[in-house]
């Protein structure tokens, strides 16, 4: 593979080919080009449209932005509280991948290092909820979910009136708790920096609060819907499909287990506040990037319903700028972000980006975050001629 780099390990690809010793893969009959297991094809940034200095540039300054949290995760608990699951032994460095027309364009950094994700599980239990209604287990999402999963966790005037939309807006408003962690975020020994002063309930569907509690609540209610394991129905509907590698893992706290039909089964999270979550490489966030800015479908497979992904990329009544667990930038986009754009976001930070105007993915992991995120999606919005 011939590659140009830089001392601050960019890398622009001067030449468009596939892996060692192959054929490029096919492309589909409408243009639209989807990688097979195994195999990426690059191109040059010409090629794409792109201006290469201007790419090059891009990455070098995202580059330079990596984040100031500490390699080997020493204040997870200070910031989030009592762990319940692992997490690796170290994070890599900060690392970026530029997809354009499907193709990779531009690359910085270990791109293939395995390691948490935090809240960009999140938008793939949002996938695992599409692949519910796909298949008729959701059949309406302002049903309440209690009518369905009847496991007791609903069974309260509070929760009886959660709907599966209520939790896809983190809305939900639910009450009780989960794995050792109640509701309220109440307890800085349970909840680190991250606890929040009491405050009354609401009605479910009319506030917005980010609370992984909750969160963990909706994965548990997937996985009763399914009478699996997320990540079973994550690997065989989504990852499989999409070609995703085997090294990725969805990591359980070490409480958090049901049993279904005589076996112990795991309940994971949307995230690694408490250790466990969706380890992963840059090049699997791609694939699964990619899979939504195509709609929800994969090389003829449909994994989502292209309906499904228009609920979820609009913004929700009572939050902020957020959909089905997805960040939108409808209402309160930075400028030179098109209005259409949509992110998965992650502590530490880790982002995908998806741009459909520009028919663009940008995975961009451990970086500073703040004002250099958009500043980086703008530099590589800007080398597209």
């Amino acid at each position: 593979m011939m590659r140009r780099a830089t001392t601050t390990g960019v890398v622009v690809l001067a030449v468009a080919c596939g892996g060692a010793g192959t054929a490029p893969a096919p492309v589909t009959a409408a243009g639209e080009y989807f990688p097979p297991k195994g195999q990426w094809e690059r191109r040059a940034p010409a090629e794409a449209g792109m201006d290469a200095a201007k790419l090059e540039a891009a990455l070098a300054f995202a580059a330079s932005r990596e984040t100031d949290w500490p390699k080997n995760f020493a204040t997870q608990e200070q910031i989030f509280g009592t762990m319940l699951g692992s997490i690796p032994s170290y994070r890599p460095g900060t690392a970026a991948l530029v997809i354009r027309h499907g193709y990779i364009v531009g690359e910085m950094g270990d791109t293939e290092a395995v390691a948490t994700t935090y809240s960009v599980a999140k938008s793939m239990l949002a996938t695992v909820a599409g692949v519910a209604v796909r298949d008729g287990r959701i059949t309406d999402l302002d049903q309440p979910v209690g009518q369905t999963v009847t496991d007791g966790g609903y069974a309260s005037a509070q929760n009886a009136a959660v709907t599966w939309r209520h939790h896809l807006q983190q809305e939900s408003e639910w009450e009780g708790e989960l794995w050792g962690k109640k509701h309220d975020f109440v307890g800085a020994e349970a909840f680190g920096s991250g606890e929040r002063k009491p405050r009354a309930l609401q009605a479910p569907g009319t506030f917005y609060e980010y609370n992984d509690v909750r969160i963990n609540r909706f994965a548990l209610s997937l996985l009763r819907l399914f009478n699996k394991s997320v990540p079973d129905v994550f690997r065989e509907e989504v990852a499989n499909v999409i070609g995703m590698s085997d090294t990725w893992q969805w990591v359980p706290y070490t409480n958090s287990y049901v049993e279904i039909d005589g076996q112990r089964v795991p309940s994971v999270s949307g995230g690694t506040r408490w250790g466990g979550g969706v380890w992963i490489s840059a090049y699997d966030l791609a694939r699964f990037g990619y899979l939504w800015l195509r709609g929800g479908e994969w090389d003829g497979t449909r994994v989502v319903p292209a309906a499904y992904v228009t609920e979820a990329l609009t913004p929700s009544a009572n939050g902020p700028d957020y959909g089905f667990l997805w960040w939108l930038h409808t209402r309160e986009r930075a400028e030179g972000i098109p209005a259409n754009a949509y992110e998965a976001r992650g502590a530490g930070s880790n982002t995908i980006f998806v741009s459909p105007d520009h028919d663009l993915v940008i995975v961009w992991r451990w970086h500073g975050g703040g004002g250099a995120t958009a500043e980086f999606f703008r530099m590589v919005i800007d080398s597209i001629q």
